[in-house]
């Protein structure tokens, strides 16, 4: 395994541990429950408003592998103080990345630290696992008025 790779793997297994952003609050602008029946992880993801229209943070709750947990976490820590359009394009930049089947890294730029989970585009069982926290986001943004 290459230094990247295992970096990456730490990266992940840390978030899966220390989860950025968990804890369900009760002042979100709009509420998404997730869940994924191939496997039984599930994430309830609130929407959190900040100035100007854009989005302080989210917070979220939920049980999984430790990759959806990860997602969450590394999902929770890219929000801070982002405008919807900046996080349509990170939504949009994450399903691009679990669709290349292991063929694109991802850009730092957009994604943050959340490119650690480029690895598993390769696993087409585990993208959806990855991709719940991201989904419950584009949901909860679509039902709130920010």
């Amino acid at each position: 395994m290459s230094d990247l790779q295992n970096l990456y793997q730490q990266v992940i297994l840390d978030h899966a541990r220390e989860k950025h952003g968990f804890g369900l609050r009760e002042d979100a602008a709009a509420v998404s429950h997730q869940y994924n029946p191939t496997c039984g992880d599930e994430v309830t993801l609130g929407v959190h408003p900040g100035a100007d229209g854009r989005i302080e943070s989210i917070s979220w709750d939920g049980h999984g592998c430790s990759i959806s947990t990860a997602s969450a976490s590394l999902l929770s820590d890219l929000v801070h103080d982002a405008g919807r359009a900046e996080l349509a394009t990170a939504v949009a930049a994450f399903r691009e990345l679990m669709q290349s089947k292991g063929a694109l890294e991802g850009d730092e730029e957009v994604l943050g630290d959340a490119v650690a989970l480029a690895g598993v585009s390769k696993y087409v069982t585990r993208v959806k696992c990855a991709m719940l926290p991201w989904v419950a986001l584009e949901d909860a943004l679509a039902k709130s008025s920010l």
